[in-house]
């Protein structure tokens, strides 16, 4: 007999289509005399909101996990990238995608669509030399590169006004970049209410993170990755602000009525980073089995969520929309700076033990009885300091549980294994399959 009342989530349906509706619009703008342009999750994609709304882009992390999603694609496209000449080792996501282009396929039908310009940032080791490699591949696309590796901010750094404006500006010189690239005029009216669904977007998932702290959870993790992702695709766009608001809505009613994600949930884990995106039956193989719940990550609330985590208090929580005035390009560029510069995943590019700390702050609050740690060899930022981290996990009493594998490339992942090592990891903490 079910231990708690579970239902579907209302607007899965919604936020697939959504989902569908970014790439075929990315694939069709040309058709409808709009623009195409690529760059990463993290891109501050703010800015190529203001030259019109019909430019249309396609962001890189996600595009790469779906590639990887499909086995039998990502094998043509992995294969095409390594006889090109491109090192095995390198992140898998660049390599579905570089290989998408040799092949000239699009992971959503139809030849790969070239995009007109290139607008990237740049913290981890592999972003701008990503879209290098596209430029190349695609005979020259002009290409615009943030560096937003200014420091660590509160509580493990001061972010100054230094650390903002050396962002801002180069923000600043973006737009002057995209006006000449593009011939078009850019609109800061359409750029400061980007700004706006941008701080929106983010602040709400932030929130619906907090929701998952209650008993039964509301969302299990493998769900939320269907819903993250809106935010990797266009975090700025009031489509992805006006669903995040909605969605809150929903899980909120499903925490007041005791809607579980898993029906049987009797143990509470937490993962870590990229899982193996061709492999996510594990999330239900652990809940099918056992009632055992992941109840998401630093990387599944942070890499777009914005949080702010307090060390004196230990807590970790969604960060409020800022109270400011965005009265022209110049202060639209800083508070967006100012703003992203908190983002929680990027303090773990300055430092392991700021990815420990924050981890184990998740592990206290989301109630959690094992963490689940990815050895990912597809990702050199996400997986910096992965031992580090488990061994602070360990010294805080946290049981961990460690598997290899790579996000991105199948080849690299052995279920059977993963498997058996996830029962043994299980059984050790006393834990018995739900029909014993």
């Amino acid at each position: 007999m079910a231990k708690y009342k579970t239902e579907p989530l209302k607007l899965w349906k919604k936020a697939k289509e959504l989902r569908l509706d970014f790439y075929n619009d990315y694939a069709n703008a040309h058709e409808k005399g709009g623009l195409r342009w690529a760059g990463g999750a993290w891109t501050f994609d703010a800015l190529p909101a203001g030259l019109g709304d019909d430019v249309y882009p396609l962001t890189s992390e996600p595009y790469g996990a779906s590639c990887a999603f499909d086995q039998k694609f990502s094998s043509r496209c992995l294969k095409a990238t390594e006889s090109y000449g491109y090192a095995h080792d390198l992140c898998s996501y660049m390599r579905n995608y570089w290989g998408s282009i040799l092949i000239n396929e699009y992971a959503f039908g139809g030849p790969f669509p070239k995009p007109d310009f290139i607008f990237q940032d740049q913290i981890c080791c592999s972003h701008t030399k990503w879209y290098q490699g596209v430029s190349d591949l695609e005979k020259g696309i002009p290409l615009y590169s943030v560096d937003v590796a200014a420091g660590a901010c509160e509580p493990f750094g001061e972010l100054t006004d230094a650390k903002i404006n050396y962002v801002a500006g180069q923000l600043l010189d973006g737009i002057e970049w995209l006006e000449k690239v593009t011939k078009r005029t850019f609109d800061d009216e359409k750029f400061i209410n980007a700004c706006w669904n941008d701080f929106r977007s983010t602040s709400t998932w932030g929130k619906i993170a907090e929701l998952n702290m209650s008993v039964p959870a509301p969302l299990d993790e493998k769900t939320m990755y269907a819903l993250y992702v809106l935010a990797t695709l266009q975090k700025s766009s009031q489509w992805c602000a006006d669903f995040y608001d909605e969605l809150y809505d929903e899980v909120k009613d499903r925490v007041d009525r005791g809607i579980a994600a898993v029906e049987n949930e009797q143990v509470r884990f937490m993962s870590d980073s990229q899982p193996p995106w061709s492999f996510l039956n594990i999330f239900r193989y652990l809940e099918n089995k056992y009632g055992i719940v992941s109840i998401g990550s630093l990387y599944t609330f942070g890499l777009e969520g914005m949080m702010d985590y307090n060390r004196e208090k230990d807590t970790f929580t969604a960060r409020p929309v800022p109270d400011v005035k965005l009265s022209d390009r110049e202060s639209a560029c800083y508070e967006l700076a100012k703003w992203h510069l908190h983002k929680p995943m990027y303090q773990g590019f300055y430092h392991c033990n700021y990815k420990s700390e924050m981890m184990a702050c998740i592990a206290r609050n989301w109630k959690v009885d094992g963490i689940m740690v990815h050895y990912n060899r597809g990702c050199e930022g996400t997986a910096l300091g992965i031992a580090e981290n488990r061994l602070y996990l360990l010294d805080q009493g946290f049981p961990v549980l460690s598997f290899e594998g790579n996000m991105g490339d199948a080849g690299e992942f052995d279920e059977k294994a993963t498997l058996d090592r996830f029962d043994i990891f299980v059984e050790s903490l006393g834990i018995k399959p739900i029909s014993s």
